[in-house]
This record gives C-alpha cells, sequence and structure tokens, in this order.
C-alpha cells in the first residue's frame, strides 16, 4: 500500500509543484493560470511568466495541496476562493446565478502526474482541497466537473476540472448542470 500525504501547497515545495507540472502537456503551459488571468492577457504571457505568477500566487497564500505517493510529488488541485479566479465569472458554465453563494471557494483544476493516475490520486487531492478550504474559513465548496458518464471518451487533459463521479464520491451534490457534459457541484462545510 502506498503512502499519500497531501498538503497545502507553499514556498518549500515549489520544486515539487515544478516536478508535477513538468515541462510537457497542457499543465506545464498553463500554470494554472487558466482562470486566474483573461484570455487575450494570458495569451500574452510567456510560459515562464505563467510560472512566476503561480509562484507569486504561492508565495501570497496557498492556492492549492500538493500530494506526494511514498515522498513522490504526485498531484496538485487548484482551490481558494471564487474572487480569485476572475474567468469564472466571465464563462457561461461557471457565473454565479440567482441563489448561488457569492463567493463559495471553487476547485478548479488537478493535475496527476503520469506514473501516478488512476491510483486515486484525485480523490486524496479532492479531499486535501476541502480540508484547506474548510481549515481558512470556507463554508462551501464547488466544483465544475465534466461528467465522463455522458461523454466516456474525455481525454486526460480534458478532465483537469475533475469527473462528476469524483466529486460526489467526495460527497459534493450537483446543484445544476450548465450545459450536457458539465455540472456545477457543491458541499456545504
Amino acid at each position: 500500500m502506498s503512502d499519500t500525504v497531501v498538503r497545502p501547497v507553499d514556498d518549500d515545495v515549489w520544486g515539487d509543484l515544478e516536478t508535477v507540472f513538468g515541462t510537457r502537456g497542457d499543465p506545464s503551459g498553463c500554470w494554472c493560470q487558466w482562470f486566474t488571468v483573461p484570455g487575450r492577457q494570458r495569451d500574452e504571457l510567456s510560459v515562464g511568466d505563467r510560472r512566476d505568477r503561480l509562484h507569486d500566487q504561492v508565495r501570497s497564500g496557498s492556492p492549492g495541496v500538493l500530494a506526494w505517493v511514498d515522498g513522490e510529488p504526485a498531484g496538485w488541485a487548484a482551490v481558494a476562493p471564487y474572487s480569485a479566479y476572475p474567468n469564472l465569472a466571465r464563462s457561461p458554465i461557471t457565473k454565479r446565478v440567482e441563489g448561488d453563494p457569492a463567493d463559495p471557494w471553487a476547485v478548479t483544476c488537478f493535475v496527476v502526474r503520469l506514473d501516478f493516475r488512476r491510483q486515486g490520486v484525485a480523490r486524496t487531492l479532492l479531499e486535501g482541497a476541502v480540508e484547506h478550504a474548510r481549515t481558512q474559513g470556507a463554508e462551501v465548496v464547488e466544483g465544475y466537473p465534466v461528467d465522463t458518464e455522458l461523454r466516456p471518451s474525455l481525454s486526460s487533459a480534458e478532465r483537469y476540472h475533475g469527473t462528476v463521479s469524483l466529486f460526489r464520491d467526495g460527497g459534493f451534490e450537483v446543484v445544476r448542470r450548465p450545459s450536457t457534459t458539465r455540472a456545477i457541484m457543491r458541499l456545504a462545510l
């Protein structure tokens, strides 16, 4: 049985976070800036600029959690208040509607290194993200996952939001479906 540890990211583990994001694939280009920087501005940022922005966010307060499996950096989940992600309010999928909490904590992104996939790392990351939000005073946590039961052919890259089954298993409930394959899921703490 593997030993998995999850904790909020801080500057002490920045090197491990760099390992998780790697040098290939979508994470190595995005550096979890998709929801934090408007599209046109984001497109003008170099990969190094995006990495530096995440590093600044880590130094300013923990914007997520990191997982290690047997001491090896294995995965990341971004979690912060909704207001930390201006692009969520711009998206027809994730914008606020009447009755929504104004500023829940939002789990927006999962990155699991290839060698650690299909081992429950995302589940452990979600548990850690919820606990991190709870310790920061969150009353509600949201996720915006894809529904692989309705669209099983989604690639790993398209699953970065997490899946409906992942969030359901974590105690989240669907509050609405803004599209056929996407859900808004919520957990009251």
